[in-house]
């Protein structure tokens, strides 16, 4: 009996084997041409500038065409962070420059990150009585509710949303389709540098049978950061497709 079984049983392998490996051959050669032309695409993008303008046009559709009546910084990255530290920067600025307007700021539940965000805030200007903490939502739907729901004034008001340029496109039209009709995008650009990275090769003790890359800051600087703003887009492309899907905007 149990050799029986155990001749059933591979006879099965054998079967299951001769069946199923070409089909594995198949599926893992269609996935490495998949994933070798995705891999090229991108690299061969990163060398022209459509990563600059995908990421400038998701930051700039949205933007303020007249004066705000009111500031709301979204946060979710942490304190501190570069991308948190640009967004209060920036929305310390449009607080200073409009000092009528109140300012709140929106962040998922955690106490200590919003406790460091107001004092950032405070630290560059901003009067701690203007500034309103928003703790809910932890995605910007969320957000959005909780500020229609927790602030119902705001519905009539001009608001000028401060987020990462790669997140406003997004960000506007959830609050929109919450109930903030007047909402507007206030990107938090980071500041670019305006000077000559070209070094020299040999002065600083380059090897002389290594490339000399120190006059192309394309390639050192550029290529790369193109490749990280695809990623960046193509992420915020799938949330976009995933908003729109469940009808958030």
């Amino acid at each position: 009996m149990r050799g029986t079984l155990h001749r059933s049983f591979a006879r099965v392998r054998q079967w299951a084997t001769s069946a199923l490996w070409p089909f594995f051959l198949r599926s893992l050669r269609l996935t490495v041409k998949v994933a070798g032309t995705a891999a090229l695409v991108l690299i061969v993008l990163a060398c022209t500038r459509l990563p600059f303008d995908a990421h400038r046009a998701l930051g700039t559709s949205c933007a303020c065409t007249q004066e705000p009546q009111a500031v709301v910084v979204l946060g979710g990255s942490g304190m501190p962070s570069g991308p948190e530290l640009r967004r209060l920067q920036h929305g310390a600025m449009l607080a200073n420059a409009l000092p009528a307007v109140p300012v709140f700021v929106v962040h998922p539940p955690d106490t200590g990150v919003m406790r460091q965000m107001v004092d950032e805030l405070v630290l560059r200007g901003v009067e701690r009585g203007r500034i309103t903490a928003v703790l809910h939502g932890t995605n910007t739907r969320e957000q959005a509710l909780a500020m229609v729901r927790l602030h119902p004034e705001l519905a009539g008001r001009r608001i000028a949303l401060v987020t990462a340029p790669e997140n406003m496109f997004r960000s506007v039209r959830t609050f929109r389709r919450a109930g903030c009709p007047q909402v507007c995008g206030e990107p938090a650009w980071d500041n670019p540098m305006f000077i000559d990275l070209a070094y020299g090769h040999r002065r600083i003790g380059g090897k002389a049978w290594m490339p000399d890359v120190s006059g192309e800051t394309g390639l050192r600087y550029t290529f790369w950061n193109y490749l990280k703003l695809e990623v960046t887009c193509l992420r915020e492309y799938v949330a976009i497709g995933y908003y729109w899907l469940n009808g958030w905007i």
